[in-house]
């Protein structure tokens, strides 16, 4: 009988993984890091040793922090929103993305041509190679909407291990979109320094959380995601993202809601929770029990990604030379939304965080198409 993980207990562990990185992300040396790379890394480790649950035998506390904490925790990110900071970045970031996007398409063929995964994978290969430009453009809706329209995940060790290669090199790519804009801006400086608003233009009162604050910002939250799902159903159409994002600007430019303490904090601490899943779900033992299957799939999304990457640093450079802004839409195209969120929040462009839930939105639309199109042309 295979060992059942207490959710209160991994919630728990998930917790000191936060704990942890926060503190060391103060230190010296983990202000290299940040506490979102940190908390990545530490649920990774602890993950792959068998301490808390991994992707393979994933609890439903994961899923419900997917499905409910990630998209509460960017509603209360967005109570902090300067709608005229977004001006200057919603442009920029949206073209960049229809860039990062074709990259990653582009990354996909490169990478067949070079690797020829056909031969190993047989004629599941163009099917995996739609799924992985379909999530790499726009997230696991598109992934599994090209899965589900071949019957691919009935394939279920296959399925799994695809799964598994796109967590880990997710992950991976977290850590690296962290790191790029300190390494790129010393060997490529920016054309201009980008601009960050300050805490007068983005009001955060986060010192001093009172009951009161905490029960509206509660209630809010909850209610809203709620009207939100239910919204959805009437307009099937409309990402209900999109629908709770909208909520939480609107009512950010309210002075009630203004003046409420500890939103942004709250916000932090549930994508910091939304990161240490990302990290428990880098499963490297998941990839290695497939073998030579496995290592396909991992060289092939890894040089994919690396492709996207590259060409999405070039052009990006060439055009905007904003490593910070190329680096969370990057995050964008291959993490989503909100891993794109963790990023701006790190890099403390706050003006950016609205435009990175409208081009993870954009990418839900764009991913399918995409991907569709690589399973037809290959």
């Amino acid at each position: 009988m295979p060992f059942v993980y207490n959710p209160i207990y991994v919630l728990g562990m998930l917790s000191l993984m936060v704990i942890l990185s926060i503190y060391i992300g103060k230190t010296k040396l983990g202000k290299q890091f940040g506490a979102a790379l940190l908390v990545i890394l530490f649920t990774a480790v602890i993950a792959n040793l068998k301490l808390i649950p991994s992707a393979s035998d994933s609890i439903g506390l994961y899923d419900v922090i997917f499905k409910y904490i990630a998209p509460i925790s960017i509603f209360y990110l967005l109570l902090n929103v300067n709608l005229n900071s977004i001006k200057k970045a919603g442009l920029p970031m949206i073209s960049l993305f229809v860039i990062g996007s074709l990259a990653t398409t582009v990354g996909i063929l490169i990478s067949w041509v070079i690797l020829t995964p056909e031969n190993i994978l047989g004629e599941d290969a163009k099917i995996i190679a739609g799924m992985l430009t379909g999530t790499y453009t726009g997230g696991s809706v598109n992934f599994n909407a090209i899965a589900i329209e071949y019957g691919f995940q009935k394939k279920g060790i296959l399925y799994a291990g695809t799964i598994a290669v796109d967590n880990v090199v997710t992950a991976v790519w977290i850590l690296v979109t962290l790191i790029l804009p300190v390494f790129l801006s010393r060997i490529w400086k920016s054309k201009t320094e980008h601009n960050k608003i300050s805490n007068e233009q983005v009001k955060i009162s986060d010192k001093g959380i009172d009951l009161i604050s905490l029960a509206w910002l509660t209630f809010l939250g909850i209610m809203s995601f709620y009207l939100s799902e239910i919204l959805v159903q009437y307009f099937p159409r409309i990402p209900s993202i999109l629908i709770l994002s909208t909520f939480g600007i609107g009512l950010a430019q309210t002075k009630f809601v203004s003046n409420l303490k500890g939103g942004h904090n709250l916000g932090l601490y549930l994508v910091y929770l939304f990161l240490a899943v990302i990290g428990a779900y880098c499963e490297i033992g998941a990839v290695y029990q497939l073998k030579e299957i496995g290592f396909t799939l991992l060289l092939f999304t890894t040089l994919a990604v690396s492709f996207h990457g590259i060409l999405t640093i070039i052009i990006g450079g060439l055009v905007y030379r904003d490593w910070q802004m190329i680096a969370i839409v990057s995050q964008a195209n291959v993490g989503g939304g909100a891993s794109a969120i963790a990023l701006a929040e790190t890099f403390d462009r706050k003006e950016l965080i609205l435009p990175a839930i409208l081009v993870g939105t954009l990418g839900n639309a764009l991913g399918t198409y995409l991907g569709f199109f690589v399973v037809y042309v290959l």
